[in-house]
């Protein structure tokens, strides 16, 4: 109740700004606190073995999706910067418009996840050293592990919630180990997931609301 009542007394810009800096602040901090005391491949299980912190570290995508080599890495990493700036103008110019607060939130977690990943990719491997057999040390004196842009993201959330093997009988990967969900992701995928989860399921609502707001501004002003 309290929520929705501070929901209704915001503006929706507030709305978004609020969503946003909540977003980067749990994720930077969690990000952080991993870097500065876990290593590569350690791993703490906090519900049995479906919930692990887990930390590893990649160069591309989330969900751990890879662009090859440092060409893609810096090509990745300019798109990102592109796609948040365009999120960004999108986002305030239609908040002017008078947009549902539904969707504001969502365009705000999926903005606030894309600048979460950028600002690893950015600045991490100047702020760090490397965490491969050691925890990271925050600006050591030989320097970072990375130039500017070419950082790791840093993942840690991770849910093997089912740990099978394929059927014999099955076409591919028979008799194989199956780990269902295996990615490891971090707070700003999920901001992102979350954010276009929340898009799909309520899309209609969203723009059904919006073009209500737009026909009765069209009324008000021919009054």
């Amino acid at each position: 109740m309290l929520n929705c009542f501070l929901m209704q007394r915001m503006s929706k810009k507030k709305i978004s700004i609020l969503v946003i800096v909540l977003v980067l602040l749990i994720d930077q901090t969690l990000k952080i606190w991993i870097k500065t005391n876990f290593r590569i491949g350690e791993e703490i299980r906090l519900i049995g073995n479906w919930f692990i912190l887990h930390f590893i570290e990649n160069n591309g995508m989330a969900y751990g999706f890879e662009f090859a080599g440092e060409y893609g890495k810096i090509a990745l990493s300019l798109f990102r910067i592109v796609a948040v700036a365009a999120i960004g103008w999108y986002l305030f110019r239609e908040i002017k418009k008078g947009i549902p607060t539904g969707l504001v939130v969502s365009i705000s977690l999926i903005l606030a996840g894309a600048i979460g990943n950028i600002i690893d990719s950015a600045f991490y491997g100047l702020i760090f050293s490397d965490s491969y057999g050691r925890v990271a040390e925050v600006f050591p004196a030989e320097g970072g592990y990375a130039t500017f842009l070419h950082g790791a993201v840093v993942d840690m959330l991770y849910f093997p919630m089912i740990k099978t093997t394929w059927p014999s009988w099955s076409p591919i990967n028979a008799g194989e180990s199956f780990v269902f969900f295996r990615p490891v992701f971090n707070i700003a995928d999920s901001a992102i997931s979350v954010g276009i989860g929340m898009i799909l399921v309520f899309y209609r609502n969203f723009f059904n609301e919006n073009h209500k707001v737009n026909t009765e501004e069209a009324e008000a002003e021919k009054v």
